[in-house]
């Protein structure tokens, strides 16, 4: 983080230039066995993508709110920061009917549906695959639209750090809060720095969440281990984990 970082995408840029080979986001899903891990510039090149397809594809302009309808998930965290990237609102378990367009997962379709804009629709596959074979019904397939698009980013209206940029469990934040509280959190989640690991299993629909999953470390220039559906993972396999991901913190 540097002392001119005032988005979420200001602190992606940053970290891209200080280590873009150092891991960002380690995911594991427990349930299914996946591990995926990005790199800081393996994270910003879905980043640029996403948002890219946000600008183009749904026209998203800085004010729109697209609802998030999506678990901790590495994805997730990629969509974050493309709304981050592009100035719109990201509604994390927003109500669709009030959102300009929906992103939304297994389980999630239905709810989805009350969005009258465009609806992007994510396997959360392993690997990221696409639907076999077609997403749902009123949905685009994210898996699909979002490899052509471009690895570079540039918003077409500049990104406002003091305009609406995050709302989880009711609460609005600006992008300029969200960079605040990611680094005041930062020293009680256990990230002291570069080099940090934070271990998370925490959902994605408080600030506490977002924060230990995302932007803390972020914000610290450490990574995340994001884990899902962690309860089935049993204790010795946990301290295994602990040891070879090199952890230095638990949120759980």
């Amino acid at each position: 983080m540097t002392a001119t970082d005032r988005t979420p995408a200001d602190l992606l840029r940053s970290a891209l230039a200080a280590d873009p080979a150092r891991p960002l986001v380690t995911f594991y899903d427990d349930a299914t066995g996946e591990r995926v891990e990005l790199s800081v510039a393996t994270f910003a090149n879905w980043v640029a993508k996403t948002a890219n397809l946000l600008q183009d594809e749904l026209s998203a302009e800085p004010g729109d709110r697209i609802a998030l309808l999506l678990p901790a998930h590495w994805q997730t965290a990629v969509w974050l920061l493309a709304c981050s990237s592009v100035g719109v609102i990201a509604d994390v378990e927003g109500d669709p009917g009030r959102a300009d367009h929906v992103v939304a997962g297994p389980g999630r379709f239905d709810a989805g549906l009350a969005c009258g804009g465009e609806r992007y629709a994510l396997s959360l596959a392993p690997l990221g695959r696409r639907f076999v074979p077609a997403p749902p019904a009123g949905y685009a397939d994210y898996a699909v639209d979002v490899p052509s698009h471009g690895d570079r980013f540039t918003p077409y209206a500049p990104v406002d750090p003091e305009a609406p940029a995050l709302i989880v469990a009711g609460a609005e934040l600006t992008a300029a809060e969200i960079v605040e509280r990611a680094k005041g959190d930062a020293p009680g989640l256990g990230l002291t720095g570069p080099g940090s690991r934070l271990l998370s299993a925490l959902p994605y629909d408080t600030w506490e969440g977002l924060s230990a999953g995302l932007y803390a470390p972020l914000a610290a220039g450490g990574s995340v281990v994001l884990c899902r559906n962690l309860e089935q993972l049993g204790e010795e396999a946990l301290a295994k984990r602990i040891e070879s991901e090199r952890v230095t913190a638990v949120s759980r």
